[in-house]
């Protein structure tokens, strides 16, 4: 079975960056980043929305306004308060200052949080522009930049170039033995939204292999009833509703992931099953 990346079961929301190694200025001769580094990384001890944490990083800043970690590490906090204003004042600097440290992050956010599909691809490929290796996950650790990419591309209604996008990076996965928690499914609907059924069914039962899912079962039937197969279409509507129950389905903490389903769907398919049966 190929491994999922659950990076998120290991790493909380603000950790999947490494702090910086402050040593690494000071062996640079850079004495104003290693003395800004060394302040910053004292917040580490404070509540993020305490008035200590955001106070040690004022002070980094004050020593060097350039360190970028600092407006970073700043910006998380009203991220997770509501104050996005802020956090974009923030964000946007440690963008300026180190494009290819933070880019990956904004874009991440302009995706996760606010539906800012386009502005999250423009993130994602400039960054993809700046560097030659992988470019890697977004914050929470479930889905590589290029699956974010190829889902922003179906929000703005460009189906055929998220599948696209979204297939090139499932194949570069398998290559790894590390497809994502939810891949197999976001291009499983993608086929079922295309009218591509056949397909769509092959990659949710990848899907059911690797980590079923509530969703993975509901889109099931769905591909299964344009097929016309209603027994397969009522045994995966009966499979999701156990799922859900259960507690298997699409998860963030923090917004509704794309393709997430809820009991109410499935119940209300199945009473269109009932329904069929009835009027027979």
């Amino acid at each position: 079975m190929k491994k999922l990346s659950l990076i998120l079961l290991v790493f909380s929301f603000s950790g999947l960056f490494a702090q910086p190694n402050c040593e690494a200025y000071k062996y640079q001769g850079n004495t104003l980043k290693y003395e800004a580094c060394i302040k910053a990384m004292e917040a580490g001890k404070h509540y993020q929305f305490s008035k200590e944490y955001q106070t040690i990083l004022d002070e980094s800043l004050a020593i060097d306004p350039t360190f970028d970690y600092a407006y970073w590490a700043k910006s998380i906090a009203y991220l997770k308060s509501g104050d996005f204003v802020t956090w974009k004042k923030l964000i946007d600097k440690a963008v300026e200052l180190n494009p290819k440290e933070h880019l990956g992050y904004r874009g991440w956010c302009r995706y996760q949080f606010f539906r800012d599909y386009k502005g999250a691809i423009k993130d994602i490929e400039k960054l993809d522009s700046l560097v030659d290796y992988d470019i890697g996950q977004g914050q929470n650790g479930t889905y590589h930049l290029n699956i974010a990419k190829g889902l922003c591309y179906k929000g703005i209604g460009e189906k055929e170039k998220a599948i696209a996008i979204i297939e090139n990076q499932i194949k570069l996965n398998e290559a790894e033995d590390f497809v994502g928690a939810y891949d197999y499914l976001h291009l499983g609907v993608l086929y079922l939204e295309t009218e591509r059924f056949e397909q769509a069914i092959e990659l949710f039962k990848k899907q059911s292999q690797n980590n079923d899912l509530a969703e993975n079962q509901y889109y099931s039937a769905l591909a299964f009833l344009n097929l016309d197969k209603p027994t397969e279409y009522k045994s995966s509507l009966e499979k999701a509703r156990k799922l859900y129950k259960e507690g298997k389905q699409i998860s963030d903490p923090y917004s509704n992931p794309m393709d997430k389903i809820y009991l109410e769907d499935i119940e209300n398919q199945l009473k269109k099953v009932s329904k069929n049966i009835n009027d027979e």
